[in-house]
Parts: structure tokens; sequence; C-alpha cells
């Protein structure tokens, strides 16, 4: 699959919603779209970082239309006055790439609405944000939801006895089960989709080994960056394929093609067997509803 840059083809007309947008694969996803054409909406944590991607993006393409707009995915209100303000701006939203993410903080730490901080912000907080633009994305003719997992997810196991870490917490097996959760929503909401009669493609992608700002926490990665990891333009390839490309249909999953799917060009990605089980995608998407008090899509 020689797929690169150019041919993300012309973007234009399209809303482009990006979390974590002001660095890493989030930004270069952001960067690549409005540079060819595409409305994006740079959805960052902190505003003086995004304010400062946000130019670097107009360095690049100064009539690129790129808005900034504070999102907190550790926060359940930060998300709603998110997903209010863009459903006021844009009647449209032909793409959402759920982005953002934390890993492996050293010690157990939660979001504003008491979860554990790596659960709340990869899986819960998007789950929050899809539900509330969906509405704009599903009455966009062939909008796509992408939403960016890990080769981590094949060590993820859902403890639903355990699922916030409270009594036992490992930050790895916490970072597994996220990055799990985040592909195993990304499969049952295609399903669900389907089974609404609506168009909308989801589908997954994993930057293989790439070196950004997420490893920083975890000392061997970080050294490691320099040396292993690509860069994060090489790195947003998969979710840019996911984005954009004319053979992308629900439940695919996209990652560098390279050895061990750390490095290359983008192809298909090996999903890992507890990442199929539909029945714990269920009872997730049910627990998450519970959880953010976000209800959308009811199973047929």
């Amino acid at each position: 699959m020689a797929f690169d840059e150019t041919q993300i083809g012309d973007q234009r007309g399209r809303v482009a919603v990006v979390t974590g947008a002001n660095s890493g694969i989030g930004f270069e996803t952001a960067r690549a779209l409005a540079e060819h054409g595409a409305t994006v909406v740079m959805a960052c944590r902190s505003v003086e970082k995004g304010e400062a991607a946000l130019a670097r993006v107009k360095e690049r393409a100064p009539d690129a239309d790129v808005t900034l707009m504070a999102l907190d995915l550790a926060s359940l209100a930060s998300v709603a006055a998110f997903a209010e303000a863009v459903a006021a701006r844009f009647e449209r939203i032909d793409l959402l790439v759920n982005n953002a993410g934390v890993m492996m903080p050293k010690r157990r730490s939660e979001t504003a609405d008491g979860f554990e901080l790596q659960l709340g912000t990869n899986h819960l907080g998007h789950f929050a944000l899809t539900g509330a633009l969906l509405p704009r994305v599903t009455k966009t003719p062939g909008a796509r939801v992408v939403t960016v997992a890990s080769l981590a997810h094949r060590m993820g196991r859902i403890d639903f006895d355990d699922l916030q870490r409270e009594r036992r917490y490992k930050r790895m097996a916490a970072y597994g089960q996220s990055k799990l959760a985040n592909l195993l929503f990304s499969q049952e909401l295609g399903r669900r989709l389907a089974a609404a009669g609506a168009d909308t493609v989801s589908a997954a992608a994993h930057p293989g080994y790439t070196a950004t700002n997420l490893q920083n926490t975890v000392t061997t990665f970080k050294l490691a960056n320099p040396i292993a990891g690509q860069s994060p333009a090489r790195g947003a390839l998969p979710t840019l394929y996911a984005a954009v490309a004319p053979d992308v249909a629900s439940g695919d999953y996209y990652g560098p093609c390279g050895p061990f799917e750390l490095r290359g060009r983008p192809g298909r990605a090996r999903i890992a067997p507890q990442a199929r089980d539909e029945a714990v995608a269920q009872r997730l998407w049910s627990v998450s509803e519970e959880l953010t008090g976000v209800r959308f899509l009811s199973p047929p």
C-alpha cells in the first residue's frame, strides 16, 4: 500500500476534528489535512501549546482554514462544552479523529470525574466526544470516525472487576487496557452505525513505533526514540490513510506494514483476538454509557 501525503487528495469542503492536535501524530494529521484544503478543528488541552501548533500550520500553509478549540478529554464537562461549541459552529463533520492520549504515567491518577487517567482520557473521553458529535457526523454523507489505537492493545485486557485499577495499578497494564478499549470501541461503533443504516465509517489506526512526546514518561522509550522511532509525519500516515483512502470500511485497522508493524508505509494491521470479542465490546459500551452518562446508537 504505497500511500504518502501526496495521495491525500483535495480535502476542500470537508470539516475535520482532530484531538490532541498540538503535537506528535495529532499535529501531523491536522497539518496534512489542512494543507490539502480541509477545514480543521485542532482540539487541544493546552491552549498555549495549541496556539504554537496552529502557528506552525500557518507557516506551512498560510491560507489553511484552521481553528483552535480547547478540549480536555480528562473532563466530561470540557468534552460537553467542546462538542456544543463545535456543533454551534459547523453544520457538518466529515472526519473525527480520536487521537489524543496519555501513556503510562508512573503513578495512578484520576480524571476530573474520578476515572483512571489512561482509561478516562484515551477511551471514556473519546467515547463521550463521539457520542456528542455523532448527530453532526452521521448527517454528513460519507463521514468517518478514526480512532487511534496502539500495538499495546495486544497486551490489553478489560478488567471489568477493577476497570479503574483501584486495587492494583500497573501502568503498562492500564495503558494496554485503554488501547484495547479504543479498538473494541471502534469495532462496536462500526457495527452499531451499520445497524442504524448510517453510511458513516468507523475505522482505526496505530502509528507503530513513532517518536513523540507521549513516550517521555518511560525512560527506555525516551532513550530509544532517536534511534528506533520513525518521525511523527510517518507515524501519522496510517491515520491519514484511514481518514481519506477510498477503500476504507468500518472495522478496518491500519498500521505500518514493516517488520512487527513498527515502521513503514501504512497497511492492514493485525487485530488481536480480544479486540474482536463482540460480547466484551458490547459490555464495555454499556459500562462506558453508565460512566459517562452519554448514550447513543442503542443496539438493534
